[in-house]
């Protein structure tokens, strides 16, 4: 996962690693295993191995530093078409597995499905700019922010914030109109899926610089390890990958925390979320992927000595843009019904229409994002 980035210019080169001792290591490793123990000792199997699953996403994605964001910004800018090649080979493995599973176990397995409308298009054009301003989806926030980088770890909890505004607000943007919910289903639904991705990866292959259309080969591992998470995944928790959920409720049980009442929100109101609110964050599906990718990142950062990271030198409004940006990617995903991975990527995966809407408009927003990130800043170039 590429770290989100600073000005270069602007900071000094950073201090060599402190590389951990072999026994720093293992001590880490051993750990993480005790943790995960209790955790299917006190709070159940199912919860352990979700919180395992969200660690593979972490050390996947620090690991092998492949992201969202990243990739597009590089399709914008340099013409490289690897990174979201590995993406749309990720998104079509997954889907050639989680559609199946879901039409022959409906009962058991759902789909990221959502509406189009308003507010979702209005929603994903605001995230693809946001995220461009910070180098961060939402996936991205967790691993940039659990390896140390100090522009995500302030990105994150406005993040949760925004997260939770827009839920308390989601169903007077959605009242705004939208279209029924379409979900490609079946073999030709598949088909469909494949036959769209095959024609983006086309135009990406068409507008990428010679010599820049081959996805490097840690990327076709991760792609591979990031579809196998996602389907596991799916089957352990029942739903697709996704973050946004997990972070808007965090900021709903902080804001119950200080005496906020949440009936009157209609969406913290509804029996399914409000049992969340009062129940523990260790069950929680999303939140447990999450605390995992943040974890898992953490430790790939720590055995590259890596974790500490120098606060950058940045001017003010840098700063403040990270702080707006952080509400902006966690309001606008809350009424996009997601971000890259809960919209785009598991939208696609499970058929939904709203995933490839979402993913016209959040790179319409990217292309505005990364010209306002020059600005903001003052980077040389966008």
């Amino acid at each position: 996962m590429a770290s989100i980035a600073t000005n270069a210019g602007a900071r000094e080169a950073p201090a060599s690693p402190l590389i951990p001792s072999a026994a720093a290591r293992a001590g880490a490793g051993a750990l993480l295993a005790a943790a995960l123990a209790a955790m299917a000792l006190l709070v159940g199997l199912r919860y352990a191995l979700l919180l395992g699953i969200g660690l593979g996403f972490g050390m996947t994605l620090e690991g092998l530093r492949f992201g969202f964001a990243g990739p597009w910004r590089a399709l914008i800018l340099r013409r490289e078409g690897g990174g979201v090649l590995a993406q749309l080979l990720a998104i079509g493995l997954t889907a050639c597995a989680a559609m199946p599973l879901i039409a022959a176990h409906p009962a058991e397995l759902m789909g990221a499905a959502a509406p189009v409308g308003f507010a979702m298009l209005g929603g994903a054009f605001v995230f693809g700019a946001a995220m461009q301003v910070v180098l961060g989806c939402g996936s991205g926030t967790l691993i940039n922010a659990g390896s140390g980088n100090p522009v995500a770890m302030l990105a994150l909890p406005f993040f949760a914030l925004g997260s939770f505004l827009g839920s308390w607000s989601l169903v007077w943007w959605t009242d705004l109109g939208s279209l029924p919910v379409v979900v490609l289903r079946g073999g030709t639904g598949l088909a469909v899926t494949l036959g769209l991705l095959l024609g983006l990866a086309g135009i990406v292959l068409a507008v990428a610089a010679p010599g820049k259309r081959r996805i490097p080969g840690r990327w076709v591992v991760a792609a591979l390890l990031l579809a196998a998470l996602a389907v596991l995944n799916l089957i352990v928790s029942g739903q697709p990958w996704g973050v946004v959920y997990g972070l808007g409720l965090w900021g709903a049980k902080a804001a119950a925390g200080l005496g906020v009442d949440l009936s009157r929100s209609a969406f913290w109101a509804a029996p399914g979320n409000a049992a969340r609110v009062g129940a523990s964050v260790l069950t929680d599906v999303t939140s447990l992927t999450a605390f995992g990718s943040i974890i898992g990142a953490m430790l790939v950062a720590f055995w590259r000595g890596g974790l500490a990271q120098p606060l950058p030198r940045l001017p003010a409004r840098a700063w403040a843009a990270t702080v707006v940006s952080g509400l902006l990617l966690g309001y606008s995903s809350r009424l996009a019904f997601g971000c890259n991975v809960g919209a785009l990527f598991s939208g696609i995966s499970t058929g939904s229409l709203h995933g490839w809407a979402w993913l016209v408009l959040g790179f319409a927003g990217s292309l505005v994002g990364v010209r306002l990130r020059a600005a903001l800043w003052m980077e040389g170039r966008p």
